[in-house]
């Protein structure tokens, strides 16, 4: 009997000594893992969709920067704001470009689509004819335009590129006209040729286009929008001292 109850307890302390790491350090072990995984998990579905790849994470873009530090600040000044929530800030820009014979012609589309992705780095979409026009000869839901929306850091690069680099390039440039105002604070421009931008390939172009531009402000009133988009860098057109303000400065 006392061979029998040695066997049983040698037998008790190599199962021991085999069983590896108590259970107290493998719960450990998996909450460590659990934060982990919880701290990869952090970002949601639509801010990983929204950054854009490659994109570091304390990148901030030249206006929006310039913005936040001196636009604002000055902005509080002139208009006389007392909160710093009541100053224009932007709210999105819009790129539209018409396209007449876009149903006869697939490849005046695609190369639509393709030129608006590459100047604004955003997937362009299709529009269409809402109802038929008989003397344009449009139908129903005839593709008639493509169009992009940009906001927040890709909005702020877009006007950055578009203020220093395209609009100098403009042939005969005298200056943004300041009554292209729409009553409302937003402002939209025309561009006549898309090879302005420098990432356009002129060797690849098929066919001139041009676009409008709309950048939809928070402003209220069309002084407040051209005191923000003037700060911006927006290079409106001087005016004699003895012509009438323009509309879109008036309040």
């Amino acid at each position: 009997m006392a061979k029998s109850e040695t066997k049983k307890n040698q037998a008790a302390a190599a199962k021991k000594k085999t069983s590896g790491k108590p259970k107290g350090a493998a719960k450990g072990e998996g909450a460590v893992k659990g934060q982990a995984t919880e701290g990869a998990k952090s970002k949601t579905p639509a801010e990983a969709k929204t950054e854009p790849k490659g994109a570091k994470k304390d990148y901030v873009p030249r206006l929006k920067k310039r913005y936040f530090e001196k636009v604002r600040p000055e902005l509080m000044k002139t208009l006389g704001y007392d909160n710093i929530w009541q100053v224009p800030q932007l709210n999105k820009i819009v790129i539209n470009m018409g396209l007449g014979n876009a149903r006869e012609d697939a490849n005046m589309l695609k190369g639509a689509l393709d030129d608006m992705a590459v100047i604004s780095g955003q997937k362009a979409l299709v529009t269409y004819a809402k109802k038929p026009i008989s003397n344009f000869k449009i139908r129903a839901k005839d593709p008639v335009g493509a169009k992009v929306t940009l906001r927040r850091d890709r909005m702020y690069e877009f006007l950055d590129r578009l203020l220093s680099l395209a609009v100098p390039r403009v042939r005969d440039f005298r200056g943004l006209s300041d009554r292209s105002f729409d009553g409302r604070g937003n402002y939209s421009m025309g561009v006549t040729e898309q090879i302005i931008f420098p990432e356009i390939d002129y060797d690849k172009l098929d066919q001139i286009r041009g676009m409008d531009i709309t950048v939809v402000t928070t402003a209220e009133t069309d002084r407040e929008a051209f005191e923000l988009l003037q700060a911006l860098g927006f290079p409106f057109r001087l005016r004699p001292k003895t012509e009438p303000s323009a509309e879109g400065v008036e309040a």
